[in-house]
């Protein structure tokens, strides 16, 4: 399955990960290697307690700009 993240770098330094198709799934890291590894385990963990086997997304994309 794939997902779509939403990652930020927190006011402490770390980075944060939110699944935007499971609500309340995310998670924290101190780098880019723990924090995929960590969102894994997260999303594994959410899907195996929802019971979920499809997910359904109308999520469309990110966009920066400069202004």
């Amino acid at each position: 399955m794939d997902f779509n993240l939403i990652i930020e770098k927190g006011e402490d330094g770390y980075l944060i990960a939110e699944v935007v198709e499971l609500p309340g799934c995310h998670t924290q890291a101190k780098n880019m290697g723990e924090l995929i590894n960590r969102i894994k385990e997260a999303i594994s963990l959410y899907l195996e307690a929802q019971g979920i086997v499809k997910i359904k997304s109308n999520f469309i994309g990110t966009q920066k700009i400069k202004v």
